[in-house]
Parts: C-alpha cells; structure tokens; sequence
C-alpha cells in the first residue's frame, strides 16, 4: 500500500513499529530510524545506489534487521506543489518496493534538503562532511516531519 495521507498510512500500523524514512537521490539513498512509538528520527546509513535489485536488497536486509513496519519515501515536489519528472522517478521507486511487504508514505521533502544543508553549514560542517551526510540527515529530517504529523491525531 502506498499512501499520500497520514490517516490511511497509521490505519495500516495500528501498534506502531518502527519506521524507516528513504531520501532517494540518483546516487544514494539516504536512511533514517525512528523508535517503535514514533518519538524521534535519528540518521542512519547511506546506501551507494547501483542496480536496482542491489538497492531493494540493501533496504531488505536493513527493514528486516531492525524490524521495520513501514516505510516514509520523501517526494520531491516543486515548490509551488507540482510534480516533475524527479517526483515520477521516486513514485515509481515506491510502487517498485513492493516485494518489501510494507505500507509506504510519501512525504512532502520540499525543504528538507535546503533545511538540513544550512544546519550543516552553520555548525561549519566542510563541504567533503556536508556531502556526507546530507542525504542520510534529509532522510531523518523527512521522517520527523511525518511522524510528528502521524502522532498529532
């Protein structure tokens, strides 16, 4: 199941579990984890994308390892809401993680990339430790926002 609503996406999660939010790049994807009762997103690796049946592997053996109940995709909007040929790509990524068995939610990542950079680059972070660690920190930036909304009902 792939859901753009919180409601539909906490209705397939009715005791919680712990959530794995995806910032998927054309490089890498960023990965964050939050607890089972959805406090609080820490980043957590950064997958090095190649094929595509390499990259579900690697996501595979991360969800079953920490015992993921659902998945948080953020989707690249364009400012004023309208998709792109990026927001297709990553809507197809989504639908593509099905063999997963697990509820997707795509969540609005318009800001999250800028939001996190400037974190960075006021804490002085260089630019070789900025590309580093944005992606997984945009993906744990992606996925407080969405657990922050899901926790709000």
């Amino acid at each position: 199941m792939i859901a753009s609503d919180t409601a539909a996406f906490r209705a397939t999660l009715p005791a919680g579990g712990r959530l794995l939010g995806l910032d998927v790049g054309t490089r890498t994807i960023g990965t964050a984890l939050c607890d089972s009762q959805w406090t609080i997103a820490t980043a957590a690796e950064l997958i090095r994308r190649t094929k595509f049946a390499k990259d579900l592997a690697a996501l595979r053996a991360l969800a079953e390892a920490l015992q993921v109940k659902g998945l948080v995709v953020g989707l690249p909007l364009n400012l004023d809401g309208s998709e792109s040929p990026r927001t297709q790509s990553v809507r197809a990524f989504a639908r593509n993680l099905a063999p997963l068995g697990l509820p997707v939610l795509l969540w609005d990542e318009r800001w999250s990339t800028q939001a996190v950079t400037r974190t960075l680059i006021d804490a002085d972070a260089s630019r070789a430790r900025r590309a580093e660690l944005v992606d997984k920190m945009a993906a744990a930036y992606i996925l407080q926002g969405a657990i922050d909304a899901l926790t709000m009902a």
